[in-house]
């Protein structure tokens, strides 16, 4: 049987910034990603403020500057009259006061390249954890299949789940996560942009649906909000109804709706917010999605895993090199980020059911007809535009690298 000393489940960015880190610190770590490439359709491509501050750390700001991408600053509320910034990230202090969006493909690139440079970090692209070796009740590694129907079993002193929303490996180690519920899901598609138009993020609301433009340059990056199930009713509507829909909500876009070629170019995000009681066994832990899907207001889903996998490996590099990886220290995982987690999920949840739901059911929303209490406030009180800035763009808990991870500036050759 193949041993390593950690095997992290999943390539995402919770996945990979755990394995880089207990691999500076020594740490034997293995990471199975299930898909060949990093080369597909993420939605979720926001590097918040407090992730560039944490690849300062890292010694990979250079090489992050390299990477192609987008700075946004401004979250903004498109009324009738015109936008109102909710968000103001140029009101933060540190170095970063924005969110960078950047293919996460290019960002988990960045950050595999910096793995391999570590002797003990390894990534096994293709290869898809299937199952959970145990040894009475202490999860002792994974069952694994490769891309060309291979098996094979993996030990290890630890495995780490970060392997999403739907994470096989929480099932396996039966773990039940409460479900919060959610009104919505969200349509995702794309249509161009031209440079004297609005920037960062924009959301419009109103007459039962919601929208929001995500400024990627030449792109918008659209999420077009909808009730929860009804996904299948409206793409039998057919494409032309919505493009009637996206124009009737921000006339200023029907010139260019015709991009949506049809409905195949609109992608469904089944939106869920949840979290996991206990996020450990005996052996085992999760981090990121896998103990708590969070809903997408915000965008704030991967600062939270990333944040997540800092705590995870500073709490368990020191034992794992002592060999005294004992359930209560995965037990402090959970109680490091327990707090941020539920503070933001119950933020989310007051956003959707006091102001999406009804507005998703065919209520006024952010219209001159009705302004929401917090648009007043703002719109009133700009100083408090740093509020939602800071929880958006910092979080209510920020980790900064342990000193074992820390490395001085230096570009990094990509691969």
């Amino acid at each position: 049987m193949e041993r390593t000393g950690v095997v992290v489940v999943g390539g995402g960015p919770a996945g990979v910034v755990c394995a880089l880190l207990l691999a500076r610190a020594g740490v034997e770590v293995t990471v199975l990603e299930k898909h060949g490439d990093f080369l597909r359709d993420f939605r979720g491509d926001t590097v918040h403020a407090s992730t560039l501050t944490l690849l300062d750390e890292l010694g990979l700001g250079p090489s992050f500057a390299e990477v192609p991408h987008r700075l946004v600053q401004r979250v903004q509320v498109l009324l009738d009259d015109g936008p109102v910034t909710m968000g103001d990230m140029s009101r933060l202090r540190g170095p970063h006061r924005h969110i960078a969006m950047v293919p996460q493909w290019d960002f988990l690139d960045l950050l595999a390249d910096a793995g391999r440079r570590e002797k003990t970090f390894a990534l096994r692209m293709g290869t898809e954890a299937v199952g959970l070796l145990r040894e009475g009740d202490r999860v002792t590694g994974v069952r694994y299949r490769t891309a060309d129907g291979g098996t094979g079993e993996l030990a290890a002193d630890l495995v780490v789940a970060a392997d999403g929303r739907r994470s096989l490996v929480r099932d396996a180690a039966g773990l039940p996560a409460r479900g919060y519920g959610s009104p919505m899901d969200v349509w995702w598609f794309r249509l161009s942009r031209r440079s004297d138009e609005t920037e960062g993020a924009t959301g419009r609301f109103g007459g039962g649906s919601g929208l929001v433009l995500i400024d990627r340059g030449d792109y918008f990056q659209v999420a077009f909000l909808i009730r929860k199930g009804t996904d299948r009713a409206l793409r039998e509507e057919g494409v032309e109804a919505f493009r009637a829909r996206v124009a009737a909500l921000v006339p200023w876009l029907g010139d260019r709706v015709d991009e949506i070629a049809s409905m195949d170019d609109v992608k469904l995000l089944d939106v869920r917010i949840d979290r996991l009681r206990r996020w450990h066994v005996d052996g085992l832990v999760c981090i990121g999605d896998a103990a708590h899907a969070m809903s997408p207001i915000g965008g704030v889903g991967i600062n939270l895993a990333v944040q997540d996998a800092v705590a995870a490996a500073r709490i368990v590099a020191g034992p794992l090199r002592r060999g005294a990886l004992a359930p209560r220290v995965l037990a402090k995982v959970r109680r490091r980020r327990w707090l941020p987690t539920a503070a933001v999920q119950a933020a989310q949840r007051r956003v959707q059911d006091s102001f999406l739901a009804p507005v998703l059911a065919g209520g006024p929303g952010a219209t001159a007809g009705k302004v929401p209490l917090p648009v007043r406030l703002v719109r009133r009180f700009p100083a408090l535009q740093v509020v939602p800035a800071y929880v958006v763009g910092i979080g209510l808990l920020p980790e900064h690298a342990p000193g074992f991870a820390r490395r001085a500036p230096e570009r990094i050759e990509r691969s």
